[in-house]
Order: C-alpha cells, then sequence, then structure tokens
C-alpha cells in the first residue's frame, strides 16, 4: 500500500528533509583522513540533536549509530567504529531524521582528499544517476521507470547496480511502501499517484553487483571487494514533476 500524503503531512516533512540535508552538507565540509567513522557518527548525533530532531537510525532494529557509514567495498549499513579515514578513500554517509511526526533520509558519498580516477567517476555517475532515475518523473509514472533510468546510466558508465538493496517509501515511517528497485523494465509496477513520498537511493558498484552481509547483521560488503557508492534524496511525487525534499 502507498501512502498518500496530505499537504500538511508534507509540509511537517520539510523540517526533518531540511535536517538531513544540512547534516549532510554539515558532514560533507568536515569529513577528512585521520577522522574515525565513529567521528564521523558523533557529528552527525550532535547535529540531528542540535536541530531539535532525533536520528531516526539509532536503535532502529537494534542499530547503533545515528548514521550509516561506509568505506570503499562497503556499499550500506557500515557501523561507525575506530576505522581511520584515509586520503583515497570514498565514504557513504546515510542517515535520517525524526520530527513532527514524520522521517527524512538521505545519503551522500564523498571523496576523502585525493581518490582514483574509478573511484570519482564511481561518485560522480552514481550521483547522475539518481537525477537520471527521477528524469520525467511524475504522478501516473511507472515505478519501475526509476530503476530502469538508473540502471541504463549505470551500465553505460561501466558500472553495476546493486540488487539486494532498494530505495522506498517513507513517512511516519522510516521504511513505507511501495520498494523502489534501481533495476527495472521500463513501462512496468504500479503508477505513483501525486503526493507519495519515496526515497529514491541508487547504489552503484564499480565491479559485480553481488553483496555479502558481515557477521554483525549490517555491514554490506561488495563481494569483490570493489568500491561501491551511494546517493539518496527523500522525494514528493507531484502531478508534472518531482519535489526534491533533501535539496
Amino acid at each position: 500500500m502507498i501512502f498518500v500524503k496530505s499537504e500538511e503531512e508534507i509540509s511537517l516533512m520539510r523540517e526533518p528533509c531540511a535536517i538531513v540535508r544540512d547534516c549532510l552538507a554539515f558532514v560533507g565540509e568536515r569529513i577528512s583522513a585521520g577522522m574515525t567513522t565513529k567521528e564521523v557518527d558523533t557529528l552527525v548525533y550532535d547535529f540531528i540533536k542540535a536541530s531539535g530532531a532525533e536520528p531516526s537510525c539509532l536503535g532502529y532494529y537494534g542499530y547503533p549509530a545515528s548514521a550509516c557509514v561506509s568505506v570503499n567495498e562497503v556499499v550500506v549499513h557500515g557501523i561507525p567504529s575506530d576505522r581511520v579515514l584515509e586520503e583515497g578513500d570514498i565514504v557513504s554517509v546515510d542517515l535520517c531524521a525524526y520530527k513532527n511526526g514524520f522521517h527524512g533520509d538521505g545519503a551522500r558519498t564523498f571523496r576523502i582528499g585525493k581518490v582514483s580516477p574509478e573511484k570519482d567517476k564511481l561518485v560522480r555517475v552514481t550521483e547522475e544517476c539518481f537525477f537520471k532515475g527521477i528524469e520525467g518523473l511524475k504522478a501516473g509514472t511507472p515505478l519501475y521507470d526509476i530503476g530502469y533510468r538508473v540502471q541504463r546510466h549505470a551500465e553505460e558508465n561501466g558500472f553495476s547496480v546493486i540488487r539486494s538493496y532498494t530505495g522506498h517509501g517513507i513517512g511516519r515511517e522510516m521504511h513505507e511502501d511501495p520498494s523502489v528497485p534501481n533495476v527495472g523494465r521500463k513501462g512496468t509496477g504500479v503508477r505513483l499517484p501525486a503526493n507519495a513520498v519515496i526515497c529514491v537511493e541508487p547504489m552503484i558498484a564499480a565491479g559485480g553487483w553481488r553483496v555479502k552481509v558481515a557477521d554483525d547483521g549490517w555491514t554490506a560488503v561488495m563481494l569483490d571487494k570493489r568500491p561501491a557508492a551511494h546517493y539518496e534524496n527523500t522525494v514528493v511525487i507531484r502531478e508534472n514533476g518531482v519535489e526534491i525534499l533533501t535539496l
């Protein structure tokens, strides 16, 4: 079931989404070589709390941190730790904020200093995949058109698309229907209604797309240990386009 939001509910979502947007920008200005991923998580926790919101991820099904901080071959759900960031790493930071009874969700992949040409292109193409995915998106668009556009752009650039993790609806719950895959056949899937709110989040890999979950039950690592990147925004479906709440 896709939960269609009222304009009042969408208005209430703007604040947690703005907090996510600003927190990601805040982290992006400060993340650097020599920091630990736990220190990145502390930045996220402090920013969200200072904004009068709650970090949605903290305690979610037992998740022990406020953000997912995923380095290089970790595509998503990296648990913050004493791992030290190094020059040449790429780091995905995925975070959610809860305020006004609603969640906002977003992710960015940051370059730590000078990165390899492959990693640089991967981060750029992953962000481009998001904007390709929402091209032409409006009320009545078939759901899998998003994944079709993401997949086509990623593969045209020599990369692969993670199958085992998807985007999702969002609202009063952090994860709602529908699941929003990053692969798909054009013209298929449920037609998205106006005022549905979804998270579109390409997860793109330099090598193959297969993932293994570590023994901690969370950390998703590329099976071939090649780097991966992640880019996400919370999006409202409108009659004639989309509204991106986390930009």
